[in-house]
């Protein structure tokens, strides 16, 4: 039992550190695109607040990582070993073509899928039908407000296609809707609901975030010098690029805390879930170890290949994705960090018009997106069963 369980936990730090890996695109992009720092500095600095971050945060998403998806009595600590590898090979492949995906739902597939090998389709947490449908609920009445609300702007201005602003309005009117549900404790969304509903929700919060602070940013700016102008949104960038980094180590640093202690507990040497302070000091040094490897080809797709960004759009994409991760990582949701910071870019980069973002590189994105979380079950499963056969 010793030697599987310290296996485990190196997995599992193997999985954080291919998390940082992988999501060093996601702290260091915008300010490697902007050229305000080198890469090497950029990642030195990310791995930096990427280590500190756990430390101020809560660990709640370490606590739905290893109670709200699967439940925990078969958790075992084969199920987990094979889930987790299963997700780190994925997280490598994806980093290996320079696709960023997601690292969260990478492992929330593959323990999904070893759990279910293991234990059938029982053993996932799912929410309930009341949830569901107070889900459904507030999310069509908050689809009503955006919509009423944008089709009168439009309506004012003159606009002719009110059916284009009924659409926009609709959707991220059930955008905000279900993290303000959550904020005023309306709605307890959390475990594999919240996942799921975060895959839409975390990039359209920055899509939207990150656009509406670009306009404005804009607008108060549109008579200062330029040059004046970079050279203040290049000091800015590096406070939020920190930001973002805090963030990003708050909520993914989480993901080996939440499968260590879920090992911990299985094994006995914890009597209930709590997060002991090693385990964060470890994991929070993995993923700041993996972010100063840096994912270099996903650097590149996110810097360059989806749009085209100035020192103030990166201030404002790296400042959105900061306070949206800060949001989730408070309500225990654990989330993608490159959902998040793609929405973000794709906003800013939309305020210089729709032509302004490559849309075809963001399909591609939004495709690995969708399919990781089954991708990954299926593997693990499959996995988990010849596994089953030969031993």
């Amino acid at each position: 039992m010793e030697s599987i369980l310290i296996i485990g936990i190196a997995i599992a730090l193997l999985f954080n550190f291919l998390n940082g890996l992988h999501d060093a695109a996601n702290s260091i992009s915008t300010i490697v695109a902007t050229r305000v720092l080198t890469p090497l500095q950029a990642v030195c600095l990310a791995a930096f607040f990427n280590l500190i971050g756990p430390l101020f945060f809560t660990t709640a998403i370490a606590k739905t990582i290893g109670k709200g998806i699967v439940a925990p009595e078969w958790l075992t600590l084969e199920v987990i070993i094979v889930g987790i590898l299963v997700a780190s090979f994925w997280i490598y492949a994806t980093a290996y073509i320079g696709i960023p995906i997601s690292s969260t739902h990478a492992m929330v597939g593959g323990l999904i899928g070893t759990a279910v090998a293991y234990g059938g389709m029982s053993v996932v947490i799912l929410p309930s039908l009341p949830l569901i449908g107070g889900v459904i609920l507030f999310g069509l009445i908050g689809a009503l407000i955006g919509a009423v609300f944008l089709a009168g702007i439009a309506k004012r201005k003159h606009e002719p296609d009110l059916n284009h602003y009924l659409k926009i309005g609709g959707f991220f009117g059930f955008v905000f809707s279900i993290p303000l549900c959550i904020m005023f404790h309306i709605l307890p969304i959390s475990g594999l609901l919240g996942i799921i509903l975060f895959i839409v929700i975390s990039p359209s919060l920055g899509f939207a975030g990150a656009f509406i602070f670009g306009c404005l940013v804009i607008r108060l700016c549109r008579n200062a010098d330029q040059q004046v102008m970079n050279k203040i949104f290049n000091k800015l960038q590096i406070v939020s690029a920190s930001f973002y980094s805090i963030g990003h180590g708050s909520n993914d640093a989480q993901h080996a805390m939440g499968i260590i202690t879920a090992m911990l507990v299985t094994a006995g040497v914890l009597n209930d879930f709590h997060v002991p302070l090693w385990v964060i000091l470890m994991s929070s040094a993995a993923i700041s170890l993996g972010t100063l490897t840096g994912g270099w080809k996903i650097v590149r797709t996110m810097a360059k290949r989806i749009t085209h960004l100035r020192p103030y759009q990166g201030f404002c994409a790296e400042a959105g994705g900061g306070f949206v991760l800060l949001f989730v990582t408070l309500f225990g949701v654990p989330v993608s960090s490159t959902h998040a910071i793609s929405g973000c870019i794709m906003g800013v980069g939309a305020t210089q018009g729709s032509s302004a973002v490559q849309w075809s590189i963001v399909r591609q994105i939004v495709t690995a997106w969708i399919i990781t979380i089954p991708l990954t079950a299926t593997c693990a499963y499959c996995v988990f069963m010849v596994i089953q056969q030969i031993w």
